[in-house]
Order: structure tokens, then sequence, then C-alpha cells
């Protein structure tokens, strides 16, 4: 965390558009902690997360949509994970493009999988700009409100490095668990 905040304070916006091109949780979360700082802007922060998440996700639909051939190798090794995004879809609907932003390694597979789908381009991303601002607003906007609290983390696990992997191991664990239970053949 602490290269990710030099980095940010730094070279600061571009490397916010970079990162949240697939994803930026933590670019984010650096650039909400930073404008708690006063050394970034917040409201700049969230405009160009938002951008660039928004054409990360329109870029990855538009790849699946038109290289389908490309994709289906890469899909090889992911079927069971496609297949749980196409009924995350089905049951969901429209929300799954918004609630994917926050649900890490669906982040990338659900615009990938609807892309493979005859889903309307307009309407993805009416939905994919909404998703995007949400999420920019309450990551940006949290991590910004939660600055203090996350800086007085931070010098915990700095002070306690032996606490980072085990809560990494911890989320990662969880994580895993439950995608191989949600894809596993039943």
């Amino acid at each position: 965390m602490d290269n990710m905040l030099s980095n940010l304070s730094t070279y600061g916006y571009v490397v916010l558009f970079l990162y949240s091109l697939g994803g930026g949780f933590v670019a984010l979360l650096g650039a909400g902690v930073l404008s708690f700082m006063g050394k970034m802007d917040l409201s700049l922060s969230i405009a160009i997360a938002f951008a660039a998440n928004f054409i990360g996700d329109a870029l990855l639909f538009y790849m699946s949509r038109y290289h389908k051939t490309e994709m289906m190798e890469y899909f090889k090794k992911h079927r069971r994970k496609l297949a749980f995004s196409h009924l995350l879809i089905k049951k969901h609907g429209a929300w799954i493009i918004i609630i994917k932003k926050f649900i890490y390694g669906l982040k990338t597979l659900v615009p990938l999988a609807i892309g493979l789908t005859k889903y309307d381009f307009w309407k993805f991303s009416g939905y994919n700009a909404l998703g995007a601002a949400i999420w920019a607003v309450v990551i940006g906007g949290g991590s910004y409100l939660g600055g203090g609290a996350l800086l007085e983390g931070y010098e915990l696990v700095a002070d306690k490095p032996y606490l980072a992997p085990v809560m990494l191991v911890v989320v990662g664990g969880s994580l895993w668990i439950y995608f191989s239970q949600a894809t596993k053949k039943r």
C-alpha cells in the first residue's frame, strides 16, 4: 500500500486511470486516502476512475462480442466460471452488471460473458455507466471519509507485518472457497 500511495502521489491521475481500466479498487482507495491527506482532488479522482472503469468494461464487452474465437481459447479453462456468470445474469438480470463492480473475480467475467450473448451494447453501456458511477462514488468517497481509519490500519499493519499475510490468506481463501462452491458440479 505504501508503494501504491507513493506512486499515486507522484504519478497520480495517470496511474489511477490505467489501474482503473482493469478494476482499480486499490488505486481508487489510495486516491481517496490521498485526497483525505490533501495530495489529490477527490472529485477529479472519482471522475477519472469512473471513466476508466467504464471504458475497461466496454472494451471487454467489445472484445468478446467481436473476437469470439480468440476469447473462446481463454474460456476453455474457465467454462464453469463462464456458466456461473451466465446463471447470475439470468437470475439477477441487469443488476449483476452494476453489482459485479464490487465483487472480485466477476468484474472481468461478466462483461466477457455478456459480450458472448446477444445482449444489446447500448443497454449494457447504460448499466455499466450506472455501475461505474456508483462504484467510483462509494469506493472513492468511502475511502475519503474513512481516510483516518485507513491510515491507522495501515500503520498497524506496518508495525506488525505478520498481520498482512494472515489477512490476505483469510480473504483470498474465503473468495476461493466461495467460487469453488458456486461453480462446482452438482
